[in-house]
């Protein structure tokens, strides 16, 4: 058969799982391929899992079916977390052509090439997670205004409810001169944000080992990685995506705040807010770290967005337990969570564990955490309307109004004007409306020399 042109892409999950979409985007691009929408209807379809959660697995299955529906005979191509980590399972949902683990799915195009070499439906090439023990590089582009920059992949953490070591193997990073050239070229396609992403992106300088007598020592640490990126005058934002709470040192956060670039922003995990939880769950710190990291950061950058992640629902988590984490939550000077119900996981020492958590108790633990976000996010926006600040505007979907972020990650909106956008112009934020949002009108003051 004639080899197909056309291909079409599917992301779920992570900033991680763009960035790799979007590298894997330009190989094909780099042979001749076009990359089509989804509803167009392609030659091949990719779709990238997720598989953090069940609801990512059974996302995956409604993907495959979306995309037979717009092209019956297109060829289909699983990678990803969920296809390292159940290949067998996907290889038997219909329709699916071609399932590529961690260490096979850069050389998607070894396959693709020659159909002939997957000649039936549901072939396997996915090899122990351990093969997967190379940094491959990875930068998302086509949104022009940010792009999320890959710098480090695989975790040699061991959280109990976590399959990302299954999915992903151990850590490893890659150089800093390579990802200093990665951000000049996304610099100079005109991209004014990088978002620094990984597994676990604070512990860069895994996987990047040289060997001096006979001692392996890392290249760079974190703190090396972001001074020199500070350097970059191609880039007028870098935005730290998430970073454990053990491995986000004063020494990072002092840097983020004299920074010229590093915007006022950290996502730490947090998972609970109970320390007896968060030893069931390995992690490598307690609640008293948590609270120490955000003094830290208040202190110096009072105006500093600061996102968590929380789990509710993992076993044993009694009524008692998550009493103590949305009081711990509450008295946190904190902008907004990332909420996840607790989903059993195989191969994961916590899908063992007793006391198991009614799926109905975890759903309205979820959704009070929820409702703490919102209110935490209002209190947080509230602060700053009447001031200014600067955005970088993008455009809205219906293109009716525009949208952007401030440095501090307040999301603004204003009536769309083309020739501001992929632009940073300073607003006066004026007030929240239905959806959250932060309505504003342009300044003809840049924000520097405001107190804020």
């Amino acid at each position: 058969m004639a080899t197909p042109r056309t291909v079409a892409f599917y992301t779920l999950g992570c900033k991680l799982n763009y960035s790799e979409t979007s590298a894997i985007g330009r190989t094909f691009e780099d042979r001749g391929y076009s990359e089509v929408k989804f509803e167009e209807g392609a030659n091949i379809y990719v779709i990238n899992t997720c598989s953090v959660t069940e609801f990512a697995d059974k996302k995956c299955r409604q993907i495959v079916r979306r995309a037979l529906r717009f092209s019956p005979e297109a060829f289909v191509v699983v990678i990803g977390c969920y296809a390292q980590l159940k290949p067998k399972e996907i290889s038997e949902i219909p329709g699916v052509d071609l399932v590529l683990g961690a260490a096979e799915k850069f050389r998607i195009l070894d396959f693709i090439d020659d159909l002939s070499k997957v000649p039936e439906k549901g072939m396997i090439r996915a090899s122990d997670v351990k093969e997967a023990n190379q940094f491959v590089n990875a930068f998302s582009f086509g949104d022009r205004t940010r792009s999320f920059l890959k710098v480090q992949d695989g975790c040699n953490y061991k959280c109990t409810f976590c399959t990302i070591p299954l999915a992903r193997g151990k850590s490893r990073s890659d150089t800093v001169e390579n990802v200093i050239s990665n951000a000049k070229k996304i610099g100079e396609a005109g991209t004014k944000e990088i978002v620094l992403t990984g597994v676990n992106l604070g512990d860069f300088g895994n996987g990047t080992e040289v060997i001096e007598g006979a001692r392996p020592k890392k290249e760079a640490m974190f703190i090396d990685l972001i001074k020199e990126l500070d350097k970059v005058e191609e880039i007028e934002r870098f935005r730290i995506s998430s970073i454990e709470p053990n491995l986000c040192t004063d020494e990072v956060i002092e840097f983020v705040a004299e920074s010229e670039r590093f915007v006022p922003h950290f996502h730490m995990p947090l998972q609970s807010g109970n320390d007896k939880q968060l030893r069931m769950m390995s992690r490598r710190y307690k609640s008293e770290l948590y609270v120490q990291r955000v003094k830290k950061i208040k202190s110096i950058m009072p105006h500093c967005c600061i996102g968590v992640d929380v789990i509710v629902g993992f076993p044993g988590e009694t009524d008692e337990d998550f009493l103590e984490t949305i009081n711990f939550l509450e008295n946190l000077d904190i902008s907004y969570l990332h909420v996840f119900t607790y989903s059993e996981r195989a191969n994961t020492p916590a899908a063992e564990m007793e006391d198991a958590v009614p799926m109905e108790k975890r759903r309205k633990r979820n959704e009070m955490l929820r409702n703490l976000s919102a209110k935490k996010k209002e209190i947080f926006y509230r602060q700053y309307l009447g001031r200014y600040r600067d955005i970088l505007f993008e455009v809205h979907r219906d293109e009716t109004k525009m949208t952007g972020f401030t440095d501090n990650y307040i999301k603004v909106e204003l009536p769309f004007q083309a020739d501001l956008i992929n632009k940073i112009a300073t607003v006066q934020l004026q007030n929240i409306n239905e959806e959250g949002n932060v309505e504003a009108m342009l300044a003809d003051i840049p924000a520097a020399i405001f107190d804020y």
